[in-house]
């Protein structure tokens, strides 16, 4: 999420960017090498889901986010789609760190987006299944 912000705010080289944020972060190589693969599966496709996060806005613009807000829902919704862990436990984590981050209320407004885009993920898979 903090490499996704980082991105947004100063666009730049990934690689770079990963490396700059590993060497004032430390962490296993597992959960780096996991962390760097949400974080480039997310850019890759952050046109998709700047689209599904604007889908499931109500009343909302997307422009209007707040930068942090978008970084936490591009980086929930791209792990919904791409990994094996249940969707509660990826959006409790989501809430937690809009709550941690962003301000009062972006927790229960993270929640209702993911919610929603859970859904329309879960209906996607068994149309397709």
């Amino acid at each position: 999420m903090q490499m996704l912000f980082q991105w947004e705010m100063s666009p730049q080289e990934l690689r770079k960017l990963e490396l700059k944020f590993w060497r004032g972060a430390g962490a296993e190589d597992v959960t780096e090498k996991f962390a760097n693969d949400l974080f480039e599966g997310a850019v890759r496709r952050v046109k998709y889901l700047d689209a599904a996060i604007a889908e499931h806005c109500d009343n909302w613009r997307f422009e209007r986010l707040a930068a942090i807000d978008r970084a936490i829902l591009r980086l929930a919704i791209h792990e919904m789609q791409s990994v094996k862990t249940p969707h509660k436990v990826i959006i409790n984590e989501a809430v937690d760190l809009a709550k941690k981050f962003s301000g009062d209320e972006a927790g229960s407004f993270v929640n209702g987006i993911l919610n929603a885009a859970s859904q329309a993920i879960k209906n996607a898979k068994q149309k397709s299944g």
